[in-house]
């Protein structure tokens, strides 16, 4: 999938019409993406987030929850924390 628009640093609104909230301690990998960087959506395990959006290209993962769903209580600072 390609971004479609990614106006909001924390979401991202990818071509098949989906958006995503990007963790705020995953916005740093996210600083090079391109309208034409190629992700794909993987679900995930992670307590924090539902799934991951990987990069192809370096496989850098970012973790996502979809647009105007709320971060698990305590869960965003306890992953902010390294716990």
């Amino acid at each position: 999938m390609k971004i479609h628009a990614h106006a909001e640093s924390h979401v991202v609104e990818l071509d098949d019409g989906s958006r995503w909230q990007i963790f705020p301690g995953d916005l740093a990998a996210t600083l090079n993406w391109k309208p034409e960087t190629d992700l794909h959506l993987e679900r995930s395990g992670d307590r924090v987030s539902s799934h991951v959006l990987v990069n192809a290209t370096d496989r850098t993962r970012v973790r996502v929850i979809a647009a105007g769903e709320a971060w698990p209580d305590g869960e965003v600072k306890n992953a902010l924390k390294g716990g």
